[in-house]
């Protein structure tokens, strides 16, 4: 029986998104061309992308990974930018959801577009944005529905058969199979389990774009899977039924640093201490913070690779407190063995409020004390994470992260010109120019 959603996947143009929806899509693909960057250099994306060149041939038609330019098939080469993306965690997010929408589904875009041939800027700008309104409504319709709480893969691995299956243009009947194929096999990872153990199995995201491109070409073949329930129950087709009139990309959270969106609260609060009071870490005896529950998970004090150091809320808080910010360098490296940070981390008091639990996951608050070596306590009003959607951050600050992550690694000439060949996609516009700047090795 159809289904709107099949609709919405085939009819979609960019000249029916309203501007602010074009706007804020844009921007997002500009954020995370940056956090792929940012995440190239890790030994997470390093070991993923030698794994997909050697198990993922490309066949027939073939496609490059993201920032590496070895060909491989379009599934390989999702699952491997995805984890890339994924490796650096500054990427966009949504609340209800808890997890990331647009880090899957830009690889698998890219992908579909190389390997199809279909290289019209508007086509890949319309894929990108499927991936964040179906991602997101197949996230929430996951929590509603389920009882544990699973990685970003679970769910965007809908959202990427989508849009393997608008790329290779697939019957309305078809495509219900591709979603009900890629929700059935999509990988419905503990996500907790990697918050208190933290290791580079990170969000699941590649996993649930390499399920979902798959997912499509099964169902081209004939292979039958629908219908995924996530999206046709009676119990989520309020979550359907807005397609075309609520944009849920508008929704999603913007990351000004590179750990755990959790972490983030209590990272500001400490930020807005040492900065409003014009303190030294060297002023502090120690730094206290109540949080939600879920931020306290974050438990590694001293971590001894990057991983844990995004999956931390007292490390980077600490790190934030010493350096004033948290970048590439601050998650890796020397900054694990500065004495400064290690002091305040593992000093740090952290605790769980109920007021700030009962607003979770809507909102994600705690505030913080800093404890002066006088004895003197100085301490934050109740703080959220800068990027939410009701206060988003300028553009310009949004470019300034990403010729951070992207100048040292790219050099300025590629980097802006990647920044620029995105900004120029439109319909009528080849996306070859994006795919090659975005695809060649660093």
């Amino acid at each position: 029986m159809p289904h709107p959603l099949t609709d919405f996947i085939h009819a979609l143009r960019w000249q029916d998104v309203p501007p602010d929806v074009q706007d804020r899509t844009r921007d997002f693909l500009v954020d995370l061309l940056g956090v792929a960057v940012g995440g190239i250099g890790t030994r997470l994306s390093r070991i993923i992308r030698d794994h997909a060149a050697d198990q993922f041939a490309p066949g027939s038609t073939p496609a490059r990974m993201l920032l590496d330019g070895r060909p491989v098939s379009p599934a390989g080469a999702a699952l491997a930018g995805g984890m890339t993306i994924d490796a650096y965690d500054a990427h966009d997010g949504h609340r209800l959801t808890k997890g990331h929408a647009g880090c899957a589904a830009l690889p698998a875009a890219m992908a579909m577009a190389e390997a199809t041939g279909r290289l019209d800027g508007g086509d890949l700008l319309v894929s990108l944005l499927l991936g964040y309104e179906i991602g997101t409504r197949a996230g929430i319709a996951l929590h509603r529905t389920a009882c544990d709480y699973h990685t970003s893969g679970a769910w965007t691995a809908l959202s990427c058969s989508a849009i393997a299956a608008r790329y290779l243009g697939l019957a309305a009947g078809q495509t219900r199979h591709a979603l009900g194929i890629a929700e059935y096999h999509g990988p419905r990872s503990q996500m907790m389990r990697c918050i208190d153990h933290p290791t580079m199995l990170k969000d699941g995201s590649g996993w649930g774009g390499m399920a979902g491109v798959c997912a499509a070409y099964l169902a081209r073949s004939g292979f039958t899977g629908a219908p995924a329930i996530t999206a046709e129950s009676d119990d989520v087709a309020d979550l359907w039924g807005d397609l075309g009139r609520t944009w849920r990309v508008m929704e999603q959270y913007y990351k000004p640093f590179p750990v755990c969106r959790w972490a983030q609260p209590p990272v500001q609060a400490v930020l807005s201490l040492m900065q409003g009071h014009g303190l030294r870490p060297t002023d502090v005896a120690r730094i206290e913070i109540v949080t939600f529950h879920q931020s306290l998970r974050l438990a590694t004090r001293t971590p001894a690779t990057t991983e844990e150091a995004q999956y931390s809320t007292a490390f980077p808080t600490a790190v934030a407190a010493v350096r004033g910010t948290i970048g590439a360098g601050d998650i890796a490296g020397a900054a694990f063995a500065d004495p400064e940070i290690r002091r305040l981390a593992e000093g740090m008091v952290v605790t769980e409020s109920d007021t700030y639990n009962a607003a979770f996951p809507a909102r994600r608050i705690a505030h913080a004390v800093v404890v002066l070596r006088d004895g003197t306590r100085l301490e934050s009003a109740p703080t959220e994470a800068r990027g939410d959607p009701e206060d988003m951050v300028s553009r310009a600050e949004m470019h300034a992260k990403y010729h951070a992550c992207a100048d040292p690694l790219l050099g300025a000439g590629r980097a802006e010109a990647l920044r620029v060949a995105a900004g120029r996609l439109a319909p009528g516009q080849s996306a070859q120019t994006l795919l090659d700047l975005a695809t060649a090795g660093c």
